[in-house]
């Protein structure tokens, strides 16, 4: 063995024997029975499948599941994978195992290359309208509509294409990580590789900060604690051991299993590594996850509702066109031509222009606040959410223990504010008589805490126990930095689960004295017994049994809210110890989680807790939040593993918590919610939050703490981990929807306002009011500048107190019907009366087509006004708001000015000079439609106002 390797060992090596030390030599001499047993093993994982060829995995025939291992002796584990646990197995064996069960890593789906990625923008609904528009066109030699279609459906796909490529590589940065390395033995010598060569049989040792590479038996444990909270949502380390389990029920119960993806917190082992990459508890569940799709957004079957919509609108004017000329016994062909052409015009080809580049602000917006949209719908669909599944450890909370609650055995109470492991937040000390006396027992108190500590915080990190890091960062809060350089430590009594206390001894490093003393925290059933004396301003008093049951009965009370309470005491021996008081520790709510809730709540977004803790912890935490857990119940894993899907559904609406549930429960709950037609958003951290988040109609992950399988299933990212992002996400959601809305309203009313015009006039037999030129200017309008800066509106701060939309209600609702024939009505009435005052004479002027042309123009930038709120007047939302809109709307009408005024553009739209008066007149007469719409808007607010407060005055009653 090499030096390197050599010290690499003797450091790992353990310090006591462990109770299955010699288990390498009877492994090998194992008696015929057990030899027997191992083989009748090894046949039951061969793969029966007659008259097919096994591939190289399935001949592999050592697989074992980790309910089956969790069972089994370690002896057994090891003959069933012929291994010796001391010297490990050999490079050749290595090698020819790998070459069976393949790399120990995830196979992830095989990304589309760009090309495909661009030709998959192409499969929207409304955008195989436009082609087919643009085809329609072409066979009509109607080239410059077919150009203008194109080069719009160019624009739209490459905007999506671009903004998509964006957010997949900012995932990227996001998800880069240092390949990892295992520690392990082969050949009788400790080597350290990638993880991904390992196979079932290597002997893997495990310490303090590494992540476990793969499912391990363990075999030997010494003090070893290891975070699993991304696969059972427990903050609290799970303590492990190497005994066989008779019956195991959950990740959390099999103590002798290390699994692939979790963290050692504390203490180090070894195990024999059972499954790897896709066969390991961490496999199973990337699996699940991708064998479920992902539904479409809301906005993507709205959007497929518009183009069938449009579609049928479209055929609909063919076919009104064909029957009125046919009535008037004109050419059914040349009624045709004419149908198809308006069809062709009135689809909107800026309307996937205006939803594309509004998505794409809105993403870029997203990303400003911290969070990483993957996919364009995506940022509209938590404008509909009516449900968020939230995760607890590391969604709601930040999966850091922290002392929240003080009580020094003199009676002063304390709350502790901040989170994480920093020193950020303070002491608050109640009903405090002496604030010195009392500064100086809270002193004493967490003096202890930091003293009897074996855990390090370097720039935030922890390394160590949670629960210790949690009392430094107390001590930290409370000034007490370093503590244990003053004192020198001369013996430990480390914790264990049978005496559930810790002890060190300790001299003062610059103390005369040198007395010892011991610094001693714990349970509190066990710290007090130890206790002669209570400390009492300063004093020491003797302890009574009425007092240690005071002392117990406060405990209880702290326990009660969800918190685990550590007693604290010190003294010259461990059999006359002075009580200093206890501490209460839990996994806190993330700052600002409580408004985001009651935010939510209050825009009629319900949220429910979903984890694998605890049904104290849960609830407690959820109260803590502000989820209601008097009125509505909690459900665990195991009540619904006992119910059918129907039950399920019956009584999803009446929980807001789920507790003691695997990754198939939260799939089980995402799916009941979905039935009853909601809209559910899932929020998530760890492994066990995959398949939920995949399934959701959004998923939502944490950027910084949450793993990797999570950030491969979620649609969105929270890249600071805060909450409170998801409300900026859904304010952008329903502007956005609002926004597209908004666009709509104003194309479809200035389209059916100018077709109409064309219409009439063809089956009336009258001179067109307008040329071909003037109509091309129109609709340059209508898809150009104005129409586009509707899509940009800034979202309206009202709009997240508005409830969900309903995902059901198409894009164009009957309210939106009324407001587009209202306005288009308006706009022909107007336009049409313009035309016959100027035609007095019954000739054609360029007079006479100038006036009308100059007055469509007029109304529509009045309709665009109009359209840029449904509900409110343009005067509440601000009329500078949108300055994109008002600058688009001043460039039209220079435009239309220099087309009226400029002596070249005269010639081209064939227009001649207007007097001032002129001018004047059609602002006032265009300004109708715009003061129609402010008029009908304030009339339904007030309806909607005298409604809801006659509905109040019910509810009342």
């Amino acid at each position: 063995m090499n030096q390197a390797n050599s010290l690499k060992f003797d450091k790992l090596a353990p310090v006591r024997q462990s109770p299955t030390a010699g288990v390498a030599t009877q492994s090998m001499t194992v008696s015929s029975g057990e030899q027997q047993q191992a083989q009748q093993l090894q046949q039951q994982h061969i793969a029966d499948r007659p008259g097919k060829p096994l591939s190289p995995e399935e001949q592999f025939n050592m697989w074992l599941s980790t309910g089956e291992v969790s069972s089994m002796a370690v002896e057994e584990v090891a003959s069933v994978l012929q291994v010796d646990v001391r010297t490990g197995l050999s490079w050749r064996e290595s090698e020819q195992r790998r070459s069976l069960t393949g790399l120990n890593e995830l196979a992830v789906l095989q990304e589309d290359p760009t090309w495909k990625k661009y030709i998959e923008q192409f499969k929207n609904p409304l955008i195989m309208l436009l082609l087919g528009s643009a085809v329609v066109s072409i066979c009509m030699k109607q080239y410059d509509d077919a150009v203008s279609i194109t080069v719009a459906i160019i624009i739209v796909v490459t905007v999506a294409f671009v903004q998509e490529y964006r957010s997949e590589k900012s995932l990227q940065e996001l998800t880069k990580l240092v390949p990892p390395s295992c520690h392990c033995v082969r050949e009788g010598q400790l080597e350290t590789f990638l993880a991904r060569e390992l196979v079932p049989g290597d002997i893997v040792y495990l310490s303090v900060g590494d992540r476990v590479p793969a499912d391990l038996r363990l075999f030997e444990t010494i003090k070893l604690e290891i975070d699993e909270s991304s696969f059972t949502g427990e903050t609290e380390p799970a303590v492990k051991s190497t005994s066989p389990i008779m019956k195991s029920n959950g990740h959390s119960s099999k103590t002798n299993m290390a699994f692939m993806g979790t963290l050692i917190r504390s203490g180090n082992g070894k195990g024999i590594v059972i499954n790897t990459g896709e066969r390991s508890e961490f496999g199973e569940v990337f699996k699940m996850m991708q064998a479920e799709e992902a539904p479409k957004t809301p906005l993507q079957k709205s959007m497929d509702k518009l183009g069938q919509q449009l579609s049928f609108y479209s055929f609909c004017i063919i076919g009104l066109i064909m029957l009125l000329g046919w009535l008037q016994g004109r050419p059914i062909m040349d009624m045709f031509t004419i149908g198809v052409s308006l069809a062709v015009a009135a689809i909107p080809e800026g309307l996937p222009i205006v939803v594309t580049v509004t998505l794409a602000l809105g993403v870029m917006r997203m990303a400003k606040r911290k969070a990483i949209v993957k996919k364009l719908p995506t940022v509209e669909t938590l404008g509909c959410v009516n449900v968020v599944c939230s995760d607890k450890t590391g969604t709601i909370t930040k999966n850091e223990m922290t002392v929240t609650k003080l009580l020094t055995s003199d009676g002063y109470a304390a709350e502790v504010t901040g989170a994480g492991y920093n020193d950020q937040g303070e002491i608050r000390t109640h009903n405090c008589d002496v604030m010195e006396t009392a500064w100086q027992s809270i002193y004493r108190l967490l003096e202890v805490g930091c003293l009897c500590n074996n855990a390090k915080i370097s720039n935030e990190v922890l390394m160590g126990q949670p629960t210790e890091g949690a009392l430094l960062v107390a001590g930290m809060k409370h000034g007490i930095y370093d503590l244990q350089q003053k004192y020198v430590r001369l013996q430990e009594f480390p914790f264990s689960s049978e005496e559930k206390i810790m002890a060190v001894k300790c001299v003062p490093k610059y103390d005369d004295t040198k007395e010892e003393i011991f610094f001693v925290k714990g349970a509190m059933e066990k710290i007090l017994p130890l206790c002669t004396k209570f400390s009492q301003k300063g004093s020491v008093y003797p302890i009574n049994a009425k007092k240690q049951q005071e002392y117990l009965g406060e405990a209880h009370d702290i326990a009660r809210k969800g918190l685990r309470v550590i007693g604290m005491a010190r003294g010259s021996s461990l059999e006359d110890l002075v009580f200093v008081g206890m501490v209460g520790i839990c996994d806190p709510p993330r700052p600002h989680v409580k408004d985001a809730v009651q935010m939510l709540q209050n825009s009629g977004v319900r949220v429910n807790m979903v984890t694998g803790d605890s049904q104290e912890t849960a609830l407690a935490i959820a109260a803590a939040v502000g989820l209601d857990t008097v009125h509505l119940q909690s459900l665990s894993g195991d009540q619904i593993d006992q119910m059918g899907e129907q039950q399920l559904e019956q009584i999803i609406k009446s929980v807001s918590v789920f507790y003691r549930v695997t990754p198939k429960h939260k799939l089980c709950i995402v799916k009941a919610f979905q039935k009853h037609g909601i809209i559910v958003g899932m929020t998530g951290d760890g492994v066990n939050d995959g398949v939920a988040l995949k399934k959701a109609d959004i998923g939502i992950a944490m950027g910084k703490n949450g793993t990797d399988v999570c950030k491969e299933a979620a649609d969105m990212i929270l890249i600071d981990d805060d909450f409170k992002t998801i409300i900026a996400a859904i304010e952008e959601g329903k502007g956005i929807f609002h926004n597209i809305r908004n666009f709509v309203r104003f194309q479809l009313s200035t389209s059916i306002a100018a077709l109409s015009l064309i219409a009439l006039s063809t089956l009336l037999g009258i001179p067109n009011p307008l040329n071909a030129m003037q109509i091309l200017w129109i609709n340059i309008i209508m898809d150009g500048p104005p129409a586009q800066s509707l899509g940009v509106e800034p979202v309206d701060k009202d709009v997240v107190k508005q409830r969900p939309r309903n995902v059901r209600e198409p894009m164009i609702t009957r309210s939106l019907i009324g407001n587009v024939l209202s306005s288009a009505i308006i706009i022909i009435l107007g336009t049409l009366w313009v035309f016959k005052r100027e035609m007095s004479d019954n000739f054609i002027t360029k007079r006479d087509t100038t006036m009308t042309f100059t007055c469509f123009v007029f109304f529509d930038m009045f309709n665009a006004l109009s359209c840029r709120s449904q509900t409110k007047s343009v005067f509440s939302i601000g009329f500078f708001s949108n300055r994109m809109f008002l600058l688009a709307v001043t460039l039209s009408i220079v435009g239309q000015m220099l087309v009226i005024y400029f002596p070249p553009l005269q010639m081209v739209f064939q227009t001649e000079a207007l007097y001032l008066t002129d001018i004047i007149f059609l602002v006032a007469l265009t300004s109708t439609v715009f003061i129609f719409s402010e008029l009908k808007k304030l009339f339904e607010r007030r309806m909607e106002t005298r409604l809801r407060s006659i509905k109040s005055d019910l509810d009342f009653v």
